[in-house]
């Protein structure tokens, strides 16, 4: 017998149900919630409603994936695919676009001249069996009923739904066929959970769901009060996710990038320990097969192999060699300790910069963004430049203000702290 949850998402993708009878359904969802079991029901008839791709037997159990809910600088995904492929993993990674002030991992990509995103499963099945991984974008195959639901909660108010939020980002992952899945929920005023009770809320949600679903679930929570790393705009964070693939990318970074990575290492059974696995990631980064994993992955899916044999072709192929890209340096004006880098301030510049978009069709400048000179815990004399910022003709007084506004000194030592909040 066809339950009420099966039939509404039969209806959400044969189009037997209106957009009206899909809002009411789902406004009853985000007013008085669902059940641990009947989330898992949904999301189970979601990720359905589609393909899900099938893998061989042999390494079905080394299918992994990670999902962020993204915040300013966050290019973990660019550097962790290829990190996980090294070290004997098989990534399918299906990512997203930005909207508003969170970068989207296929908006990085694109940066690369000639990054295909459109990878079909057949294509998919083939770079993950020969190199290991790849970073495609959600076609219409993959979970459909998502697509349609999460249309209607864009303009009807009902995104902030732990279940249908569960529901939207299992459903497309579990749609990979995993084995392990580990979700990075960002926290604070430029994530999406700016409160550490509500971010746990969906942590356990998620949790829950991936486990009724076989797939073995982890949540990190971490940090977005700051910008991660030290740059953001979609060709800058390509080239420090470079940096980072080489071993000589920022620590928090590279913090994150090793604690998710050896998260899936071991819940894949290829290592002991979490810190067992991150070890191995990070040498993945220092001996350089991380690096060859995403050369690998990004001429698979269209960039040219010329363009990674020297630096000023990479730096053309991401448009910051454009000689109508300018650069304006922000300096501190006394000295002291850096307490503080707002991420949402500056995410706010680049938004308005071309380096985001406030609805889904707008088009993204790829060369425009920040690069800071510093971070939180730094010591800054007078005059020492803490930020550039690389935009299209000049900087208005407001984006000045903001960015000005974004860093606050102490006369005190400040230690830089550990990204991650809790590992669920």
């Amino acid at each position: 017998m066809m339950t009420e949850i099966q039939a509404f998402v039969n209806g959400v993708v044969d189009g037997s149900l209106s957009d009206t009878e899909v809002e009411e359904w789902m406004r009853n969802v985000f007013e008085n919630g669902l059940t641990e079991q009947d989330t898992v029901e949904l999301t189970h008839a979601m990720l359905h409603s589609g393909t899900v791709l099938q893998w061989p037997t042999e390494w079905s159990h080394l299918v992994v994936d990670k999902h962020s809910t993204g915040g300013i600088g966050d290019k973990v995904s660019l550097v962790l695919a290829p990190a996980l492929a090294a070290c004997g993993l098989k990534c399918p990674m299906i990512a997203g676009r930005g909207l508003a002030h969170t970068g989207g991992t296929l908006d990085k990509l694109e940066a690369l001249q000639g990054y295909n995103v459109n990878i079909s499963p057949e294509q998919a099945f083939k770079m993950v069996d020969e190199i290991g991984c790849m970073i495609g974008g959600q076609t219409g195959q993959i979970a459909p009923a998502d697509k349609r639901m999460y249309a209607i909660r864009d303009v009807t108010n009902l995104i902030a739904s732990v279940p249908l939020i569960t529901g939207s980002i299992v459903s497309k992952k579990a749609a990979e066929g995993l084995a392990a899945l580990v979700m990075d929920i960002k926290v604070g005023r430029a994530a999406f959970m700016t409160n550490i009770d509500d971010a746990r809320e969906l942590a356990k949600s998620i949790v829950s769901t991936g486990a009724g679903l076989g797939i073995v679930t982890s949540v990190t929570l971490t940090e977005m009060d700051t910008p991660l790393g030290f740059a953001a705009g979609n060709a800058l964070e390509v080239l420090e996710s470079i940096e980072t693939l080489r071993g000589a990318g920022p620590a928090d970074l590279e913090e994150l990038v090793c604690i998710q990575g050896g998260i899936l290492l071991h819940a894949a059974d290829l290592c002991k320990s979490v810190d067992e696995g991150a070890y191995r990631i990070h040498d993945s980064l220092i001996d350089g097969s991380a690096m060859t994993k995403f050369e690998q992955m990004c001429v698979a899916q269209g960039v040219s192999s010329s363009t990674f044999e020297n630096e000023p072709k990479l730096l053309s192929a991401l448009g910051l060699l454009d000689s109508k890209l300018n650069t304006t340096e922000f300096k501190v004006s006394q000295p002291g300790w850096i307490a503080d880098l707002d991420a949402m301030m500056l995410g706010k510049v680049v938004l308005e910069l071309g380096g985001g978009r406030l609805s889904l069709g707008d088009e993204i400048d790829p060369g425009v963004g920040f690069v800071l000179e510093a971070h939180v815990g730094s010591l800054m004399i007078v005059d020492e430049p803490w930020i550039t910022v690389y935009h299209r003709g000049d900087l208005s007084s407001n984006h000045r203000e903001l960015i000005e506004a974004a860093i606050q000194l102490s006369n005190d030592p400040v230690d830089a702290e550990s990204r991650v909040i809790e590992i669920l």
